[in-house]
């Protein structure tokens, strides 16, 4: 059974906070709530983790992980940036938003789409998340908690609960979420294209 840690999501508590993120460096998968839906999450360098999630999400090795990142000059480290796309990510960060972009030499292989050399970026706009990745001190790799049939991801704390406390080791409670995931925007080529319209508006990216 999982853990269950009750935050508040306006003025999380940081001790609680320091709990899940020991979890997360002894190789733990937690489910948490973010600015769209809940998600899932693992440490970026676990390896095995991260090969849970893809388990848990029926992904195969195709399917593009996200760094959730703490602002736009984390992103820097993991992704490449023009200026015109760090202008698209200024003006909707944070947010509910995932970008496709080139990943840099420092985003781990295992991350990355294997042809396209791409990544996966979020900057969340959520309480819990912010702190979550202040202590962390590095990206969360992350993606939405949408379960295999499902049509829309968990949004409701005790639909966690009750789906996932046999497959992750820590749920962090903080309360309802959107039952829409993120807007997906592909900026990896010529032109931003959008992949899927979530959360983020996407009139806001001004395409």
């Amino acid at each position: 059974m999982a853990q269950h840690v009750s935050i508040h999501p306006v003025d999380p508590q940081r001790r609680l906070i320091l709990q899940v993120v020991e979890q997360l460096h002894a190789g733990a998968v937690i489910a948490y709530p973010t600015d769209s839906s809940y998600a899932l999450g693992c440490h970026m360098g676990d390896k095995q983790a991260m090969e849970r999630i893809r388990r848990l999400r029926g992904f195969d090795d195709r399917h593009h992980m996200t760094l959730l990142c703490r602002d736009l000059s984390e992103i820097s480290t993991y992704a490449k940036v023009d200026n015109r796309q760090y202008r698209m990510l200024r003006s909707v960060t944070p947010g509910p938003y995932t970008f496709i972009l080139k990943a840099t030499h420092e985003t781990p292989r295992r991350l990355q789409d294997a042809k396209r050399k791409t990544v996966g970026i979020r900057v969340p706009d959520h309480n819990i998340c912010q702190v979550l990745l202040d202590v962390l001190g590095e990206p969360l790799m992350t993606c939405t908690a949408l379960l295999p049939g499902d049509e829309l991801p968990l949004s409701d704390p005790d639909d966690v609960l009750d789906r996932l406390d046999r497959d992750v080791d820590v749920i962090v409670d903080g309360g309802a979420c959107s039952v829409e995931p993120t807007t997906i925007v592909d900026m990896s080529g010529d032109l931003p294209e959008i992949i899927r319209e979530g959360q983020g508006p996407v009139a806001a990216l001004g395409l």
